[in-house]
């Protein structure tokens, strides 16, 4: 007689190895209220992302122009804007900050509302077949992971992947010889990181349920 002894445990299993732009979509729904914190967000990430471009320009330009020509006054005329980029990258990051945790914050306002009023919902035989733990996590801890998830990783993410773009524009400027030899390498970086992904993503499932078939499955005899 075959018998399913952990529900919870296959269940488990198949969240872990679900599709993670699936899952971001339909996460990204509790941030569509919120457009407009998001839009001040990435307004400063891009801004402090091009500010961060104005060392390396004026470096560049101290480089080959003020010091064969010994020019002293360009030189502290280029030191000064230099400290006043960082003045401003740092209200920037600041700003940015503030913002995505508001952001964050809110969101989880919402979703811990919705979650409150969805478990009030059920029936008490729900309550009789879950496990407590298995509850209080998913209200709890599960939605602290995603409030990171929203200050620490979408927002950011999105003013990283700007600011990588900015620089390889400048890298192209500059030099394309050398910009095309740096970027030779992204393939690789990119085949690295996805199949440690992978191996991580496996080793995950398979240190939380290391014999998720031996318990979903069990053939006893009657």
């Amino acid at each position: 007689m075959a018998a399913s002894l952990s529900p919870h445990a296959s269940d488990e299993a198949s969240t872990a190895k679900r599709y993670d732009r699936r899952l971001v979509r339909r996460l990204l729904v509790y941030v569509r209220p919120y457009r407009a914190l998001v839009g001040a967000a990435l307004v400063l990430l891009m801004t402090e992302g091009l500010l961060q471009l104005v060392g390396p320009a004026l470096t560049q330009r101290v480089i080959d122009v003020a010091l064969p020509a010994h020019d002293a006054a360009m030189a502290w005329h280029a030191a000064l804007l230099y400290a006043g980029s960082l003045v401003l990258a740092f209200g920037c990051s600041y700003g940015e900050t503030m913002l995505t945790a508001l952001l964050g914050q809110r969101v989880m306002r919402d979703l811990r509302q919705q979650l409150f009023e969805h478990v009030q919902r059920l029936s008490i035989p729900f309550f009789d077949r879950s496990p407590v733990g298995r509850l209080v996590t998913r209200v709890t801890s599960d939605v602290e992971s995603l409030n990171e998830l929203f200050t620490a990783g979408v927002v950011a993410g999105l003013g990283d992947l700007f600011t990588l773009l900015a620089i390889a524009v400048m890298m192209v400027v500059v030099d394309w010889r050398l910009a095309l030899a740096a970027f030779a390498v992204i393939p690789l970086v990119y085949l690295t990181s996805h199949l440690f992904q992978s191996r991580v993503r496996i080793g995950r499932t398979d240190r939380i349920w290391p014999n998720v078939g031996e318990f979903t499955t069990v053939s006893t005899e009657a």
